[in-house]
């Protein structure tokens, strides 16, 4: 398989990391997102949303973080829950997240980090951090008292939620103001396989310094 994708997505890293976790021999091809070749007619050839990730296996062209770790699930068995209520609790966190967590927490992100500083609008960001503190509560009250988001071990609730929190850049999440979060965050990265999502793919801030 290949993975279309670059090191600061964390929409990127929720595939590359299904992906890892599963044991499934997989390629990362970067993507220069910010030079715009996610909108190319060459990429949007194979990915008519002109988004990042982008997943090829054989004749399948898939995007879209959340239906890729589906898929990645249903050709391995594994990360994709034991019975049908865990694999449709696995889809509600991950729908909970593309429309909580991830989106905001990337929003926020970008804003507080890859814009230049005087073009930063602080009344969205502050507006944005206020929602998300609502997200991390509720992840973090929903790992109250247990390991993972669904059942025993990890799935692809866990993956797709954990997807923006290991980035180093600022946008107002600190993992000592949510202790079980923290402590899910250490569980996960004790996976085998596990790496940091600079480690895992291509492109990072470093690189365009």
């Amino acid at each position: 398989m290949k993975l279309f994708c670059f090191g600061e997505s964390g929409n990127a890293y929720k595939a590359a990391l299904s992906l890892q976790l599963a044991g499934v021999e997989w390629e990362p091809v970067f993507v220069d997102f910010f030079k715009g070749e996610h909108k190319s007619p060459e990429y949007l050839a194979g990915n008519t949303m002109g988004e990042v990730p982008l997943l090829i296996d054989g004749d399948l062209y898939l995007s879209q973080s959340g239906a890729i770790q589906d898929y990645i699930a249903e050709k391995t068995g594994k990360l994709g829950g034991k019975t049908s209520d865990e694999r449709r609790e696995i889809l509600r966190w991950v729908l909970w997240d593309n429309h909580k967590l991830s989106s905001q927490a990337g929003m926020v992100r970008f804003l507080m980090n890859f814009l230049p500083e005087d073009k930063r609008p602080a009344e969205v960001i502050a507006f944005m951090q206020g929602r998300l503190k609502a997200a991390y509560t509720t992840l973090d009250n929903a790992l109250d008292g247990r390991d993972w988001l669904v059942g025993d071990e990890i799935t692809n609730a866990d993956i797709s939620c954990c997807g923006y929190l290991y980035y180093p850049e600022p946008f107002g999440f600190d993992r000592k103001d949510y202790p079980n979060i923290d402590a899910w965050l250490d569980r996960i990265a004790d996976q085998p396989g596990w790496k940091h999502p600079y480690d895992l793919m291509p492109g990072s801030p470093a690189d365009r310094a």
